[in-house]
Parts: structure tokens; sequence; C-alpha cells
């Protein structure tokens, strides 16, 4: 590995780790629980908007491993362990379904109008969250079947709550994930730090 190579994989590892903690921020940090029975609850949080912007910033994969990461951290450390492997897997599903619209589609990484840049970041956020909004509702009613071994209509009721939570979730991430990516970008261009593909 030449040396502007390993450069480049150092940053990225460091910007992955940085967006990694500011997943376990966002949802340990800045989230609302939501109680629903026998000690289940859910969450509205702004884990997903770091999520979606790492995919952003760095790609599906490490930008999806950013968000798996400390998502599935902040999830270990706050009361939602049982669901840490669901968002392992969700979260980098998230990442790479950004990354690759993002980066492999619209190609974000390379010079274009402000209005592309607008469009595509838009777009690919709203896959990406798209995706968590079925996903996170099925995925989590058999992981509680069969997994955690609860009753069907405690399952199916948590599911539904949970897509409702994570609507909201998706939202908000949408937003902020593509407001906070229009304005980083440009300035890490200027510093140099800004990922091609």
């Amino acid at each position: 590995m030449d040396m502007t190579t390993r450069k480049i994989t150092t940053l990225k590892l460091t910007q992955a780790a940085l967006l990694a903690a500011l997943c376990y921020i966002g949802f340990q940090f800045l989230r609302f629980d939501i109680p629903i029975s026998m000690g289940e609850k859910t969450a509205i949080h702004f884990g997903n908007t770091f999520a979606v912007l790492a995919a952003l910033l760095l790609g599906g994969v490490y930008g999806g491993l950013a968000g798996a990461v400390g998502m599935t951290i902040a999830d270990l450390t706050s009361g939602y362990a049982t669901s840490a492997p669901k968002t392992f897997l969700l979260k980098l599903c998230i990442g790479l379904i950004v990354g690759l619209i993002a980066h492999k589609v619209a190609k974000l990484s390379q010079d274009h109008d402000k209005a592309y840049v607008t469009r595509w970041t838009i777009i690919a956020a709203i896959c990406g969250m798209s995706f968590n909004v079925v996903a996170d509702p099925i995925v989590g009613y058999f992981y509680k079947l069969y997994v955690l071994g609860l009753q069907v209509d405690l399952a199916a009721t948590l599911a539904k709550i949970t897509a409702i939570a994570t609507f909201v979730n998706a939202i908000t991430s949408v937003v902020f994930a593509s407001l906070l990516y229009f304005a980083l970008r440009p300035a890490l261009k200027r510093a140099g730090m800004f990922a091609k593909f």
C-alpha cells in the first residue's frame, strides 16, 4: 500500500470513527423513550441522522459501518441491548443504500451544481430511510417473535408502534442529515478532506 492510499484510508477510518461516535451520541443523548409494555420501548432519536450523514460523506461501506457500530454500542449501553443485533444489520443496510444512491448512482463526490447535489442528497437519504421505515418493523416483529420469544399479539403491537416512531425518525433524519451534508460538503472540500469515490 503506497503512502497516499494509506493516508486516505487513515482519514476515512478517522472520519468513520467520529461519525460512529456521533451516531452513539444521537441515540444515547438525543433520544425520547416511548415505553410500550412489559419493559419494551421504542424511541424517537437522532442517531439515524448521523448514520445517513456518514453514508453521504464516506460512502456505503464506511458510512454503513459507522452507523452500525455507533448505534449498536448505543443500544448495548442504553437499555436496548436486545435490539443490538437487529440495529447492526439495519443501520449497515441504511448506509449501504444511501451510499449506493449517493455515490454509485449520482456520483455526488464529483463536482456538480447545487441543485443536482441537493436533489440527489435528498433522494439518497429518502431511499435509505424508506428502507428503514419498512424493514425495521418487519424485522423487529420476526426478531421479537422468534428470537426473543414474545407472543404474536405483543410482537405485532410493538411492530405497529415502532413503525410510527421509525417514520418520525425517518423524516427528521432526511431533513437534518441533508442540511448537515450541505453545510459540511464545501468545508471538507476546502480542507482537502472530502472523500472521492
